[in-house]
C-alpha cells in the first residue's frame, strides 16, 4: 500500500487497517511453517506495508504534517 493512500485514511481507518495486516503476516508465517506459502518475499512486503501504517499514525498522533508532494 502506497504511503499517500495511508496518510488519506481516518486514524480510525488505520488502525483498522493494522490489525488486518497483522492478521495478514500472522496467516502468512503459518502457512510458510506449513510449507504452502507460495512466495516468501510476501512476508517482507506485509511487514514493510505495516510499517508504513505504524509510521503513519505516530505521524497523526504528533500532529506533523508531511509535504505529500516529496513522497
Amino acid at each position: 500500500m502506497k504511503i499517500r493512500d495511508l496518510r488519506s485514511m481516518s486514524f480510525e481507518e488505520l488502525q483498522e487497517q493494522v490489525h488486518d495486516m497483522r492478521a495478514e503476516i500472522f496467516n502468512l508465517r503459518f502457512r510458510m511453517t506449513a510449507h504452502q506459502l507460495d512466495n516468501p518475499l510476501k512476508i517482507r512486503d506485509s511487514k514493510r506495508s505495516l510499517a508504513r501504517a505504524l509510521t503513519v499514525i505516530r505521524e497523526k498522533e504528533l500532529g506533523l504534517i508531511i509535504d505529500e508532494e516529496g513522497s
